[in-house]
């Protein structure tokens, strides 16, 4: 008898955590920073150490009902106060609610003497005082080499950062610590801070051509997963937003929901019912071949399907879109007004890719779109290579699969052909592609559509002229001439053509017609007369018949007659002769 034996499941307490409240942080930390332990914030100056810190205070005092102690050793309470209150943080009304206690340390390096006794018991009475006064749960250290800046005795300063770190875990509470970045290799000044700290940020902040991007990478996390690449972050007017996606596993959904395109023969072409529904669409073409109208009338198709959608242009300016839209007869204000359509216009310049994708992340998070429209993706090129905007619209295109956002890209091609540095970067990522291209014939310059790709859907593969009129988009039907596909004036000449031919031809049949006709009617009254006189024939036979028959009965009669008289003449001379 087999005896079935249950394996135990382990369950291993999960460590824990208290949540930041900044926009991809948890997700990067799996919840948060590690609670009743000090977490070290360390980078160079201007990297975000102090705000990045500072949110972690206010986040805690006003989601999660923690406060916090903010004791800084560089800035004044209202320094602090009046910097963030740019973002939205009033520290002066949460000081009063005692959710959050600000305390400056002023100390003077001048003041600072190194003996065997120097320890931090002053520090420690103060800070235990902030804490227990409002019985906070979160502290912050701002920053920590202003507190040991007169120290050059290493033994000194090992042992009381020990002994601080020690106290904080003692004291329970969730501390976050700011250094500044050391030299060469070395995270911090002293270069132990890292050691004794349970969890270790590392802020950058990075000038390449020009162009400044902020990252964020976590060091070390003990006792928890944590992401381990670098991932940039974004300070706005709404305080920090980190872009927790580097790579995803390709696990999405998927979805066999059709949107339309808004041309109803481009819609013809992809099967009759359009794009899947969070695929991605590429609109590469030439210069003025139509890529800005077809994704414009992308975004008026789901703006009235009352879908929303957020266009990210990086050419034109958004009155200048809506303006153009109005001589193909599409009104985007109305959409705008709704609040159905977002503008987002800005020069690629503006920020480095990393700092576009955290801004595009964040803005599609907040408004919830189920249409994006990126206009044109090939102007990126002008912040960074090839290698690098392919991988940034990798995770792009990855984050929005995630949502189930559809998304359209346009794209420049240059001299009519397929650029390596625009299209080939990007066609390999994306669900669909459709090329617009110029068709010069006969001395006149048209448009011509054809769909490159469609994954996972019949399409069309004929070329299609598209034509762009103050009615809208459009697509002629293939019109195949002696010298093949023609199109513009060529195509209207040879319609022409052949329609006077086929003009000529009716007249020439009809002509013909009328002369059989005529013909038919000739014959026609010729047989009439020939049955006329094959009937007048046949009525003088008839006669001469009817007069023999005649003839024949007359004799006939006539001879009974006369034998009849006859056979009296004989028998009154018999008579006569007997009486005698």
């Amino acid at each position: 008898m087999t005896k079935t034996i249950k394996k135990t499941q382990l369950h291993h307490p999960a460590l824990p955590k208290a949540p930041t409240g900044i926009i991809g942080l948890d997700e990067i930390t799996d919840g948060g920073l590690p609670k009743g332990r000090p977490t070290l914030i360390c980078g160079q100056a201007g990297c975000g150490k102090t705000l990045m810190s500072l949110e972690f205070l206010v986040h805690g005092a006003m989601e999660f009902n923690e406060p916090g102690v903010f004791m800084a050793f560089e800035e004044k309470a209202s320094e602090l106060t009046m910097n963030v209150a740019s973002l939205g943080f009033d520290l002066e009304r949460l000081q009063t609610e005692k959710k959050i206690k600000l305390d400056y340390v002023h100390i003077d390096r001048s003041e600072i003497e190194e003996t065997g006794e120097y320890n931090l018991e002053g520090l420690f009475i103060r800070l235990g005082y902030a804490i227990d006064s409002i019985k906070a749960k979160r502290v912050v250290l701002d920053t920590l080499e202003n507190l040991f800046s007169g120290l050059t005795n290493q033994t000194i300063l090992r042992a009381e950062l020990r002994r601080l770190f020690q106290w904080l875990k003692d004291k329970g509470v969730t501390a976050v610590i700011t250094g500044e970045k050391g030299d060469g290799q070395a995270l911090t000044r002293q270069g132990l801070e890292e050691y004794v700290s349970d969890c270790v940020i590392l802020l950058d902040h990075r000038v390449i051509n020009q162009i400044s991007t902020r990252r964020l990478r976590i060091i070390k996390y003990r006792g928890s997963v944590h992401g381990t690449n670098e991932y940039p972050f974004l300070i706005d007017d709404e305080g920090i937003s980190v872009l927790p996606i580097t790579s995803l596993k390709l696990e999405k959904d998927v979805s066999s929901k059709r949107k339309s395109s808004g041309i109803p023969a481009l819609d013809d072409m992809l099967g009759g019912k359009g794009f899947f529904k969070g695929s991605s669409i590429l609109v590469s073409g030439t210069a003025g071949t139509g890529k800005t109208s077809i994704a414009a009338y992308f975004a008026n198709e789901a703006c009235n399907r009352k879908e929303r959608c957020i266009y990210f242009a990086f050419e034109e300016s958004p009155r200048q879109i809506i303006r153009n839209m109005h001589s193909i007869g599409v009104d985007l204000q109305k959409h705008v007004e709704k609040d159905m359509l977002r503008f987002f216009a800005s020069r690629p310049t503006l920020y480095g890719l990393e700092m576009h994708l955290v801004a595009m992340y964040k803005i599609i998070k907040k408004f919830k779109p189920s249409v994006v429209v990126l206009d044109p993706i090939t102007n990126l090129i002008t912040v960074g290579s090839v290698s690098e905007v392919k991988a940034m619209l990798i995770r792009l295109i990855d984050f929005l699969q995630e949502e189930q956002v559809t998304v359209m890209f346009t794209a420049l091609t240059l001299n009519n052909i397929v650029n390596e540095q625009t299209d080939e970067g990007v066609s390999s990522l994306v669900d669909a592609w459709i090329l617009v291209r110029d068709i010069e014939f006969n001395g006149e310059r048209n448009r011509g559509m054809y769909i490159m790709k469609s994954r996972g859907m019949k399409h069309s593969n004929q070329v299609r002229e598209f034509i762009i009129t103050d009615k809208g988009l459009d697509l002629v039907e293939v019109y195949l001439g002696p010298d093949g596909v023609l199109t513009g004036s060529a195509r209207e000449a040879q319609k022409l053509q052949e329609q006077t031919g086929q003009v000529l031809r009716d007249f020439a049949v009809g002509s013909r017609d009328r002369e059989i006709v005529r013909k038919r009617k000739v014959l026609e009254a010729k047989i009439s007369n020939l049955q006329m006189e094959f009937e007048s024939a046949e009525d003088e036979l008839n006669k001469i018949y009817q007069q023999e028959e005649l003839v024949k009965h007359i004799s006939s009669n006539t001879r009974r007659e006369i034998t009849n008289i006859r056979k009296g003449s004989v028998e009154e001379s018999g008579t006569k002769g007997g009486k005698k």
